[in-house]
């Protein structure tokens, strides 16, 4: 069964080209070596650029232990993590409703 999954977050307003350059290391990544990741979609807000949004879907729970137990995701967090204001990331679960992709 497919897992739907945002991952939320805001960094320093310094640290902001640095995030955006590490996510688009990162999606490279997840496109070229996660099969079992069907999207994953890094947006960033546009009244206040500090703040990321995470869209994910994962084929399945092994599909997402993957994902996360990866050395990518070790190398994006340590680039982010120290950036953090606010608090850690949010992730949060969903279940599919409807829509069309």
């Amino acid at each position: 069964m497919a897992i739907y999954q945002t991952g939320s977050y805001q960094v320093k307003p310094s640290a902001v080209i640095k995030v955006k350059q590490a996510i688009e290391e990162f999606v490279a990544y997840v496109k070229a070596n996660e099969p079992g990741t069907h999207m994953y979609l890094a947006w960033q807000q546009k009244d206040d650029p500090t703040r990321f949004l995470h869209l994910f879907i994962f084929q399945d729970t092994a599909a997402q232990k993957r994902h996360g137990q990866s050395e990518a995701v070790k190398r994006f967090e340590s680039i982010y993590s120290p950036e953090l204001v606010g608090g850690d990331v949010v992730f949060t679960d969903y279940e599919m409703v409807d829509g069309k992709r």
